[in-house]
C-alpha cells in the first residue's frame, strides 16, 4: 500500500470512529449501530497499522528504501553472506518475476530476490 493510499484508509477509518461515536452520544437506542461503526473504523486503522510491504527486508522498511524488483530486494544490491539461498522459489503474482528464497539460518529472517 503507498503512503497515499494508507493515508486515506486511515482517515477513512477515523472518520467512521467519530461518525459512530457521535451516533452513540446523539442518537438515543442508536448505540449498537455506533459501536459497529467504531469497531469498522477501528478495524481500517489497525489493518493499515499492521499491513507491511511484502517481500521486504526490516532494514527497507525502516529506511522506507524503494522496493526492488518483484517487491523484494533490488538485484544489484549484495546481501549480507549470512543469508544462504534455498530452494524455496516462487513468482510473484503481480510482477510476474521469478523470486527465490534466502533465509538467515540462525534468525530464521528470509529476505526475497528477483532472479534474472
Amino acid at each position: 500500500m503507498g503512503v497515499v493510499v494508507r493515508g486515506l484508509v486511515v482517515g477513512c477509518g477515523i472518520v467512521v470512529m467519530l461518525l459512530g461515536l457521535g451516533l452513540i452520544v446523539t442518537a438515543q437506542g442508536a448505540w449498537p449501530v455506533g459501536l459497529w461503526w467504531v469497531a469498522g473504523g477501528g478495524l481500517l486503522v489497525l489493518v493499515v497499522a499492521l499491513e507491511r510491504q511484502r517481500y521486504r527486508s526490516e532494514a527497507a522498511e525502516r529506511t522506507n528504501a524503494p522496493a526492488g524488483p518483484g517487491g523484494g530486494e533490488k538485484r544489484d544490491e549484495l546481501l549480507e553472506p549470512r543469508f544462504r539461498p534455498t530452494a524455496e522459489v516462487f513468482i510473484d503474482p503481480t510482477t510476474g518475476h521469478r523470486m527465490r528464497v534466502l533465509v538467515d539460518p540462525d534468525s530464521g529472517e528470509r529476505r526475497y530476490v528477483a532472479e534474472a
